[in-house]
């Protein structure tokens, strides 16, 4: 924020985990370093109060909620806060949000930024029509080139407002010379795989839901031990590291699964993860076989700034963030067997030759992918609506 103190207002629906949430709380700091006030309107979560040691407000409002009525109320309670804080630029994170903070903003005359985080599907016309929220504003950011070009293909959008801005991560939490050994022990205690008979460490974060591509690792897991013909004592260990978020079903499924195909000394479904920088250390690659295109997969890049070589399908962010026999293995979405043959293919290398794949993919994400990269371009995005204005 160049020209002056600014106050920016940012609305995302909860604040818990997931890259929208992540990413608003490094804008809220990036914005109060600056010297503006960054406020976030959100229906609370645990990031709450990372934001406000980052020099943030927190301000609760129910803008998760998908219900026309609620939303149109929410619009007022925006325009509101608009009025009473003096905020000068709102940036919307998702699509609900977006159509109450575009009516506050075309309301009160001010600047309004939405950002894409996902590729949301366009298919039926009452869908594509709500996902417009999203390609309304005055400034649209896509967090990949994939969903800049999803965006363009879908909607009627000028160029001039639309901005690919690559999702950044946090170098400096993500590097693996200040993770120590303690760390990554107690994790793996907690985890319930501490000790030396681990063999090879497999790692897939994310969510559970049902196109992350748990399924296929199950299936990879169980093809590895027949194979490998290590009966009950495999050298490989999977942990499925991310909470059900409600969906207690498909976790329901997938532990039915890990039994019925005889993995369960080899399959571990630990739930969410404080320390995520020692989860990606106690790996030895890490794996996010999305069956569904990522947006931009920020996981992947996560576990490349960890020096780790990742596995993911050829589609969506992952084509952008991972070079194939560089930095990682792209294979076919949905394709248990490519997985497992991508899986055995790292583990049959040496320690050497991983570290080749890790040290490209921590470069990369170090030169491309930064938090503070994308915390610049942002904070750039705003100065320039905002100079526009004054």
């Amino acid at each position: 924020m160049t020209r002056r103190h600014h106050t920016i207002l940012q609305v995302v629906p909860r604040l818990d985990s997931g890259g929208a949430e992540r990413t608003t709380l490094e804008i809220a700091g990036a914005i109060a370093r600056a010297g503006s006030r960054a406020l976030v309107v959100s229906s609370g979560g645990r990031l709450a109060n990372d934001i406000i040691k980052a020099g943030g407000e927190v301000i609760d409002m129910p803008v998760h909620s998908k219900n026309p009525a609620m939303m149109w109320l929410n619009a007022g309670r925006l325009t509101r806060l608009i009025r009473a804080r003096g905020v000068d630029l709102v940036h919307a994170r998702s699509r609900a949000p977006a159509w109450s903070a575009l009516f506050a903003a075309r309301r009160t005359g001010v600047k309004l930024v939405t950002t894409y985080h996902g590729a949301h599907k366009t298919d039926a016309p009452l869908k594509r029509w709500y996902n417009s929220s999203l390609t309304r504003s005055d400034c649209v950011i896509a967090n990949s080139r994939f969903t800049a070009e999803a965006i363009a293909a879908a909607y009627k959008i000028e160029p001039r407002r639309l901005r690919v801005i690559p999702r950044g991560v946090d170098t400096l939490l993500f590097d693996p010379a200040k993770v120590d050994d303690s760390r990554v022990n107690q994790l793996a205690a907690e985890w319930g795989v501490a000790g030396e008979n681990t063999g090879f460490k497999v790692l897939l974060a994310g969510r559970l839901t049902d196109w992350k591509g748990h399924s296929d690792a199950i299936e990879a897991a169980a093809r590895h031990k027949s194979l490998s013909g290590t009966g009950n004592d495999p050298d490989l260990t999977l942990v499925f590291c991310g909470g059900a978020q409600g969906n207690s079903k498909y976790e329901a499924f997938l532990r039915a699964k890990i039994v019925e195909c005889g993995v369960g000394e080899m399959v571990h479904v630990v739930g969410d993860c404080a320390d995520m920088p020692a989860a990606y250390r106690w790996a030895d690659i890490v794996i996010a076989p999305s069956t569904r295109p990522e947006a931009f997969g920020r996981i992947a890049v996560e576990a490349g700034a960890m020096g780790k070589p990742v596995v993911a399908s050829a589609h969506g962010g992952a084509l952008e963030t991972i070079i194939d026999g560089e930095t990682g293995i792209l294979i076919r979405p949905g394709d248990a067997r490519d997985l497992s043959d991508a899986i055995e293919r790292l583990k049959n290398m040496t320690v050497e030759e991983r570290a080749i794949y890790g040290g490209n993919a921590r470069a990369r994400a170090t030169s491309l992918y930064s938090a503070a990269a994308m915390c610049d371009a942002t904070l750039r995005v705003y100065d320039d609506l905002l100079a526009g204005g004054e």
